[in-house]
């Protein structure tokens, strides 16, 4: 019933999934206690689902400054790269300068013309000297010219360069302002959350159903986990001193309001927020099994309503007797405790592989 697991940190990238969230007005949920339900604070709700609104919007606007800045990122390395071959191909640029230097000297092309004309056998030897040196004072010409236009282009490429980073940078920090935005909005958002659940846990009274927003796209499958992003913790049949006797189902170790989903379809035959498994759901599918979903932090179905396999029912919590966030599922025979099988084989009975 409860996870080995302490309280740990939010974990933003899994809580993420639960930013959309709409809210119908509280309705008392029916359930063993038999309370007549426990609504919290006038706008109590409204205001997690505020929180989680602002969040949402704040993820979207983080979510496009990063590939914004994903693309700076790649321009930037773009340009450094062009440096390195403008670089390369301006040494190459040099050499060439310094080969062309190099022969007109041994040439004589560093006489003046008077000297090479007393020192010249014929007039044709003169001309094709002559033609030598303006052949080669051409291709020193266009050699300077583009060694000049390389380095003009590095200069251009290297202010861009230094531009696109500090843009970069600046967008970083923007991205990082956001962030640590949205971490206090959905810690306190979830919080609050749970402070309403425990309420409800401990005058043993269920809110109204809070209805999630659900997945863009329904599953094709027949059964699936009860959460994403988990990681197992105490299971099925293993000791410890918060039990009576033997653990009677699979924990998964999730943050706070990581969105529950229903293994497969079946309908909701109790609701029920006092007592050692806190807000807790059971369902009841065709093949007979029943599945206990506890510890929640909040409730998203009514007892009697049928369920789609993957649908959201409600979201992680560490209520009742836990230690810290986790969903606590079981696998029953019957809808009573005292019942249950070890929920890993009889998933993966069932396709699910955890």
């Amino acid at each position: 019933m409860r996870s080995s697991r302490r309280r740990h940190p939010l974990l933003v990238p899994v809580l993420l999934c639960a930013c959309a969230v709409l809210v119908a007005p509280p309705t008392a949920a029916e359930g063993d206690s038999g309370g007549t339900g426990l609504s919290g604070a006038p706008g109590y709700s409204a205001r997690v689902v505020a929180l989680y609104e602002e969040a949402a919007v704040a993820t979207q606007q983080y979510e496009l400054g990063r590939s914004e800045a994903e693309a700076q990122r790649a321009q930037a390395q773009r340009l450094e790269k062009l440096l390195v071959r403008e670089r390369e191909q301006i040494a190459v640029l040099h050499e060439d300068l310094g080969r062309i230097a190099r022969a007109r000297y041994r040439e004589g092309g560093g006489l003046p013309y008077t000297v090479q004309l007393l020192l010249a056998d014929s007039p044709e030897e003169l001309m094709r000297g002559h033609r030598v040196v303006r052949q080669a004072n051409l291709a020193v010409d266009k050699a300077v010219s583009r060694s000049r236009r390389a380095e003009a282009r590095l200069a251009a490429d290297e202010k861009q360069a230094v531009a696109e980073w500090r843009k970069l940078q600046r967008r970083n920090a923007d991205l990082a302002e956001t962030k640590r935005a949205i971490e206090k909005k959905l810690e306190d958002a979830l919080w609050m959350l749970q402070g309403q659940a425990d309420a409800s846990a401990a005058a043993g009274a269920c809110p109204g159903a809070t209805r999630l927003g659900q997945p863009p796209t329904g599953t094709q499958r027949a059964w699936v986990a009860p959460v994403e992003g988990y990681v197992l913790s105490a299971g099925f049949g293993s000791g410890g001193a918060r039990w009576a006797n033997r653990h009677t189902g699979q924990d998964f170790a999730v943050p706070v309001g990581t969105p529950v989903r229903a293994v497969g379809a079946g309908q909701v035959v109790r609701v029920s927020c006092g007592g050692a498994f806190g807000l807790q759901i059971v369902i009841r599918h065709p093949d007979g099994y029943y599945t206990q979903y506890a510890h929640l932090a909040s409730l998203a179905v009514d007892p009697g309503e049928q369920v789609a396999t993957g649908q959201w029912i409600g979201q992680a919590g560490t209520t009742g007797n836990s230690t810290g966030p986790h969903l606590h599922f079981e696998v029953r025979i019957t809808p009573e405790l005292g019942s249950g099988i070890d929920p890993v084989p009889w998933l993966l009975k069932h396709g699910v592989d955890l």
